[in-house]
């Protein structure tokens, strides 16, 4: 089976989603579609063997709609290119038609008045002239402006199909045929007793609002994927490769594994690579969301995408075209903004069935006016009302804006949190997020750094701590145990370095003792470096209490000492992200409870939950236990979220309703859970919460709107007030409620973006 997200062609309605996944599933050997009316595309799950995209679209492109197969991952302008042809397109038929409307609106209002007022003077144009200008304009409207609702009224007939379209376009076509059987041919009117009133009015004003409608929602609909374009425009066109000794310039797609590229200051990084020469401090931001370029150096791995700031380097390429980090990112927030949150299934169901529910709805109407209505209006006024309600029935029922509900708000949430180094892997994620009551945390990775880190300094000698320092660390160099690492990275941290002026110096008769320490000649002078045991076999008498209230805290010891005394200590400890506790106390303003599971020990463990304010402990955790304890909370109704490394705490993430992969590297495996927070800031987990509250309150805000539009102008525009007060919905206020409805459901959606995380 192939998955493929195919860009759909001729979409313009929410009932459009539903006629294409039922025309396609009713395919062989297509496995599953999911056509999202938001994004306009489909996923389509299918047999590529045995049926192509050309075949499918030989079925659909009977009803108008086209799937474009993908493009070139690194080229998006055909899509982009046929998006802003559709827009002009539209752009063009709303100057035309909205001045037109404009007038002949002030003139229906004009028109209205004389009737009610007494004050209102008759309009100063003989109504056989403005039938005549209003026919000529109405023409206009509905064969140039309006064909893509007359196209819809084929599709129906040839193929049993009806669509948003449809509607529209029966409407507005009953009421120009009308009007143009009572403008021409005036015997017929005497001969049926038919009403002489004309209606090219509501057509034109009709289609006039439902275009501009249009416009404005597919602008506001081009806003809402900004996100992808975003992350599309990061990557590099072309690469700086060495070949044959040579420095040449080529397409970022010509890029195998295992090219030198150079990278020169200002300049994007193609590709996803290891720096062999060079350093520099490069630009994450697009990637990761923190703002602070990153010193790279030999060693070290650079991402796509990212902008090198300062200097210039040479790197390796060890992924390239999709498997590139940006690559899979791009990938992941398109099928996450694809994707459909189980709370849109009743829009996808009401969708499915509203069409055809609505032309019958309407036509029982019109006979209920002409039966009924007959007995008490008498029959022209009975046709009179049964025409107009007829045609407000069929203008004002539309379900674009169930159909934009929940895609605009998933689509801009999704975007949002790309853009905050927030990966979200479907729309179902995000909303099972924004009930969870109780975070699980690792404490390796997650609350803390992840790495040791010199984190205390006890000095018992004549020297200044940093001459302590630097004798330490100079012994330690020597070293490979992580320790060292720790001792050593403190010392020869750039900004410390400067601040401190701390020098590693030379050592000689350098010496490693098993599992106790080392020791060596420091400017000719002997020093010990290591734990308790090489401090007691040196026979030196020291308190050991002073290390014991560090050794409960998690703490690692390392004692610097000469033959005749302890100089002092160092403590080494994985040490707490500074944005620990902020995360966890606003964690507990959203209502939820955090619980640390850990392999460390209790003591420690509880000491390290103390300082950030966890409330609740799990300690000497094997993977196993962590599950167990998913599970158990599972059991008690409460709904879990597990943030750890997306590797090592893979089961858990399994168990819990949604897994969160905290990603640290470049080579993060984000499809180990439902979310990934790049770089692995622990402040985000709050952000993606809050994101997911913002998403779903943005959902429930517009189906309330799409629903209650519906809700109360069907009833309206059928007449149903009509005999307790008097109302009737003329077709034009039908109309704009409609084009209102899909622009405000969009616009709300569009403030989730503006919202600050």
């Amino acid at each position: 089976m192939t998955k493929q997200i195919l860009q759909i062609k001729g979409m313009h309605c929410a009932s459009c989603a539903s006629v294409i996944t039922k025309k396609l599933s009713a395919l062989p050997n297509i496995h599953s579609v999911s056509v999202n009316y938001g994004s306009e595309k489909a996923k389509v799950d299918f047999d590529e063997k045995k049926i192509s995209i050309e075949e499918m679209n030989q079925e659909i492109g009977k009803l108008g709609y086209t799937l474009i197969s993908p493009q070139n991952s690194t080229d998006n302008s055909h899509q982009t290119d046929t998006k802003e042809d559709e827009l002009n397109e539209l752009k063009n038929k709303v100057e035309f038609i909205l001045p037109v409307t404009f007038v002949v609106f002030v003139l229906m209002m004009w028109e209205i008045l004389t009737e009610i007022t007494i004050w209102m003077p008759n309009l100063p144009i003989p109504m056989d002239a403005l039938n005549m200008i209003s026919m000529i304009l109405a023409t206009v409207a509905l064969f140039w402006v309006g064909k893509p609702y007359l196209f819809g009224i084929i599709r129906f007939m040839r193929h049993g199909v009806a669509n948003m379209d449809t509607l529209i376009g029966i409407g507005t076509s009953v009421a120009y045929i009308y009007s143009s059987l009572v403008f021409l041919i005036p015997s017929l009117v005497s001969l049926l007793r038919m009403p002489d009133y004309t209606y090219f009015d509501v057509t034109i004003v009709v289609i006039g609002f439902i275009t501009l409608g249009k416009y404005l929602e597919a602008k506001s609909k081009k806003k809402t994927g900004e996100a992808i374009e975003k992350l599309l425009n990061l990557q590099a066109k072309t690469a700086l490769v060495i070949r044959d000794g040579k420095e040449i310039e080529i397409e970022v797609s010509e890029v195998v594994h295992g090219d030198l590229i150079i990278v020169k200051p200002g300049a994007k990084i193609p590709v996803d690579g290891v720096i062999t020469e060079g350093g520099s401090f490069i630009d994450e931001s697009m990637v990761t969301g923190e703002p602070m370029p990153v010193q790279k150096k030999i060693g070290d791995s650079v991402v796509s995408g990212t902008i090198n700031t300062s200097g210039s380097f040479t790197f390796k390429a060890t992924k390239v075209g999709g498997e590139t980090l940006l690559a899979q990112i791009i990938k992941m927030v398109e099928e996450a903004q694809g994707s459909k949150a189980p709370i849109q299934a009743l829009a996808d169901k009401i969708s499915s069935v509203f069409v055809p529910a609505v032309l019958v709805f309407a036509l029982i109407t019109l006979g209920t006016w002409l039966i009924i209505g007959s007995q008490y209006l008498g029959f022209p006024q009975a046709l009179s009302f049964g025409l107009v309600s007829f045609v407000g029935i069929l203008i004002i029922a539309c379900p674009c804006a169930l159909g934009l509900a929940t895609p605009t708000a998933i689509i801009v949430g999704v975007g949002k949190g790309a853009r905050e180094g927030i990966l979200i892997k479907d729309a179902a994620t995000l909303e099972k997020l924004h009930k969870v009551d109780t975070v699980i945390v690792d404490k390796t990775g997650t609350i803390t750094i992840g790495k040791p880190t010199l984190v205390d300094i006890q000095n018992f000698s004549n020297l200044h701590d940093n001459e302590l320092i630097s004798i330490l660390a100079s012994l330690e160099k020597k070293s490979e145990h992580p320790i060292a690492h720790a001792i050593v990275n403190y010392v020869e941290d750039p900004v410390r370095a400067q601040e401190k002026n701390i020098n590693i110096g030379t050592v000689s008769s350098f010496e490693s003792i098993q599992g106790k320490g080392l020791k060596g000649l420091v400017d000719n002078k002997e020093y010990f470096v290591g734990n308790t045991k090489l401090i007691q076999d040196l026979g030196i008498s020291f308190d050991i209490s002073k290390i014991e209230e560090f050794t409960a805290q998690g703490k690692t010891p390392v004692i610097i000492a000469t033959k005749e005394k302890v100089l002092g200590f160092v403590m080494i400890a994985d040490e707490i992200k500074m944005e620990s506790k902020q995360a966890i106390t606003d964690l507990h303003k959203l209502g939820i409870k955090v619980i640390m599971l850990t392999g460390d020990d209790p003591k420690a463990a509880r000491h390290m939950a103390s300082l950030v304010g966890i409330d609740d402990v799990v300690a000497h955790a094997l993977p196993q236990d962590k599950l167990a304890k998913i599970k158990e909370l599972q059991l008690q109704g409460r709904i879990v979220a597990m943030a750890g490394d997306g590797v090592n705490d893979a089961p858990a993430l399994a168990q819990a309703d949604v897994g969160i992969a905290m990603g640290t590297g470049t080579d993060v495996a984000i499809e180990s859970a439902g979310i990934t927070l790049l770089g692995g800031d622990i402040s985000k987990l709050v952000k993606v919460v809050r994101l997911s509250k913002m998403t779903m309150r943005g959902i429930k805000q517009n189906l309330f709107w799409a629903f209650i539009y519906n809700i109360i102008g069907i009833p309206l525009a059928a007449g149903v007030f009509y005999p307790i007060f008097g109302w009737v919905l003329n077709p034009i206020f039908a109309g704009f409620a409609m084009a209102m409805s899909s622009v405000s459901v969009v616009s709300n959606s569009l403030r989730i973006k503006a919202k600050k995380l």
